[in-house]
């Protein structure tokens, strides 16, 4: 059986990712090789290829997948071959049917989730969270702003924030997004609003307060309206940057609307220490288990079509989680 990953020699659009075939090798001490079943495809994964992200090339691409452990190397512990596993995030590379990578990344799946499940769930289930539980631990009766709430992080994230007790007013392109947002937990859904419009209109839905955080993983478009949406002492939460860097601006500028808070943070960092990452996983397995999360899956490609999975990613044409699948 041959083998096969996706490979960049250069950044740029989809047209940079390379199919080729490549010959498995022996983990290394404290590496797994994973047989993988099942890929995610994530925003970030445009950051890396475009090059907004810098990584070393030639390299692999993709931060999460699921599958079984074929071997291990020395010193590893808790992880075993025929283990089935998933992970999300570094290195990058998840973009292959098999791979190596450091052992301590992986978590064991519970029987009730499926590879499919699995690889749609952890990078953007982890991120929401992180985000609900962690940056801004939402509590009851909190008024929530979730931009791209019809996108893999934020079905995942609205179901969550409305089962904490929180009102969720989510942010999509198009109706039939509006209808999938508010059928996983957006109390209140905005269509294709223009940015200097959205302010006036979650105020509206707040009795004139705003809102006490703000999920944004759009990044430039949307930041210093989301910043007006914000009640005073509110946070803002800029976790992407879909539509491209947020511009500089004066810190002072918190200060004028309102004392607010702003952090731009990664999973990575809340995830690093092994321990972090089982509790994290735990909790998100769980939620699955008790029905609060449901996953949802809006495309499938090849892993050798994987530039049209960016392409419609990056289009926005997408909805729920986006997977591959290695020949």
């Amino acid at each position: 059986m041959t083998d096969f990953a996706v490979r960049m020699h250069r950044t740029g659009g989809p047209e940079v990712l390379q199919y080729e075939a490549v010959e498995p090798c022996d983990p290394a001490s404290g590496e797994a090789r994973v047989r993988q079943h099942a890929i995610g495809v994530n925003f970030i994964d445009i950051y890396y290829r475009s090059g907004l992200y810098p990584m070393p090339l030639p390299g692999g691409l993709g931060l999460e997948a699921a599958g079984v452990v074929e071997a291990v190397g020395a010193g590893v512990t808790g992880i075993a071959p025929g283990d089935r596993v998933a992970y999300a995030g570094g290195p990058p590379g998840a973009y292959a049917s098999v791979r190596n990578l450091p052992a301590d990344r992986l978590v064991r799946l519970p029987d009730a989730i499926d590879f499919d499940t699995a690889a749609a769930l952890m990078l953007k289930g982890l991120t929401a969270q992180y985000l609900l539980r962690r940056t801004c631990r939402i509590e009851p009766g909190d008024s929530v702003l979730l931009h791209a709430a019809a996108g893999g992080v934020g079905l995942i994230a609205s179901q969550w924030a409305q089962a904490l007790g929180a009102t969720v007013i989510g942010t999509v392109s198009t109706l039939a997004k509006a209808e999938l947002a508010r059928a996983h937990g957006c109390a209140h859904v905005l269509t294709d609003v223009a940015p200097a419009d959205l302010p006036a209109q979650v105020r509206a839905l707040t009795g004139g307060k705003g809102v006490r955080v703000v999920y944004d993983g759009i990044g430039r478009d949307t930041f210093m309206a989301s910043l007006d949406c914000l009640a005073p002492l509110g946070m803002m939460v800029s976790f992407g940057n879909a539509s491209g860097p947020v511009a500089a601006f004066e810190p002072a500028m918190l200060a004028q609307k309102g004392s607010l808070f702003l952090t731009r943070p990664t999973l990575f960092h809340y995830v690093a220490q092994r321990a972090d990452l089982l509790a994290a996983a735990d909790e998100l397995f769980a939620r699955v288990a008790d029905g609060t999360v449901r996953v949802a899956i809006g495309q499938r490609h090849a892993l050798k079509d994987c530039a049209r999975a960016h392409e419609a990613l990056a289009a926005r044409l997408t909805t729920g989680s986006l997977l591959l699948t290695p020949d």
